[in-house]
């Protein structure tokens, strides 16, 4: 074999768009240890919402000492009193809160497992040495406990990985098997009404998986499942409009978005204020990190604080519905045209 011939059958066999493709999966492969190990290798707590309970005067010395540790772990801030520190904990707007007994030398530590187990002990890890330091001890109250069948409280955060995976794979099925961009609305219509329902029973799926068949997640069986759908269908249809735009290139795109930045930012090894500045400000508008946080909050926190969560899916499914037909709509005018 000549070495023209030989050069010949490489070019047939990896065509000049191949070439593309390939580059295009390493830099996601690229990409995906980057964002896996620059968000997860080291873990710290940063900036943590914190109540303090303890009469005024005990209070602003307790917050200024936490303000001054070492890597600013804790954002500490006085609380009127112990059953309002239950309830902003309960209605997620702080992490935990530290309760100081002026009569005696046994403080109070409330938690929440339920939001993230390693959040928890880092919470108790920082004041029971800041206590230790002057003597005192501190008792741990866990106000919003984890499923003892959830461990690390990672349950909720692989139940949105599910979903997520459900969404962009079955709209990358749908595009590849007929042509990644559809050749018009209707066909366009007829794609998102395919995963609309295969959303729904998804959700329903990983709801009952979840809940009365593993016993991991307690919460509404009927919440989750709309979650999930929601979840679903947010994923899908921003997939679908990827490809729309772009192609097979979609896949790739949608795949950054969701696996690639999404999963690590979404605070389900690791809770938020314990990951680096860039993973932290961008989970929250993604949809795993938008949807750990509502399942968990369905799951443990009686529901509380899941709106700015269900707006950003819906803002995913909306505009995913609306760039998909708006595309499609542009491919058949060009096609006429």
């Amino acid at each position: 074999m000549t070495r023209n011939s030989f050069l010949s059958e490489v070019k047939d066999a990896v065509t000049p768009r191949a070439t593309l493709l390939v580059i295009g999966v390493i830099a996601l492969q690229l990409l995906f240890i980057a964002s896996y190990v620059g968000a997860l290798h080291d873990p710290k707590p940063k900036d943590v919402p914190f109540g303090v309970v303890a009469p005024q005067v005990a209070a602003e010395q307790a917050v200024t000492r936490l303000e001054r540790l070492p890597g600013s772990p804790l954002d500490p801030r006085a609380v009127a009193d112990a059953a309002t520190a239950r309830e902003q904990i309960l209605n997620r707007d702080i992490d935990g809160a530290l309760i100081i007994d002026p009569a005696g030398t046994t403080d109070t530590l409330l938690v929440a497992t339920g939001g993230g187990t390693v959040l928890a002990t880092a919470l108790e890890t920082i004041t029971t040495t800041l206590e230790k330091a002057e003597q005192r001890t501190v008792r741990v109250v866990d106000v919003a406990p984890a499923s003892p069948q959830d461990f690390d409280g990672l349950s909720s955060f692989y139940l949105v990985v599910g979903w997520c995976v459900g969404g962009y794979l079955c709209a990358s099925i749908l595009a590849i098997s007929s042509g990644a961009r559809p050749a018009d609305p209707r066909r366009a219509a007829i794609r998102l009404a395919v995963m609309a329902l295969v959303s729904i029973v998804g959700g329903l799926g990983g709801a009952v998986i979840v809940g009365p068949i593993l016993g991991a997640l307690p919460g509404s069986v009927a919440a989750l499942w709309g979650l999930g759908a929601l979840i679903t269908f947010a994923v899908g249809a921003a997939t679908l409009a990827l490809q729309g735009v772009f192609g097979i290139v979609g896949v790739g795109l949608s795949i950054l978005i969701v696996v690639i930045a999404g999963n690590p930012s979404a605070g389900g090894a690791f809770p938020l204020p314990m990951l680096p500045p860039f993973w932290q400000a961008i989970g929250p508008a993604l949809p795993p990190g938008a949807g750990t946080w509502a399942a968990r909050s369905i799951a443990y926190f009686k529901g509380n604080d899941t709106t700015a969560s269900l707006l950003v899916l819906s803002a995913w499914a909306a505009a995913g519905i609306a760039i998909t037909m708006a595309a499609a709509t542009f491919r058949r005018r060009r096609a006429a045209g």
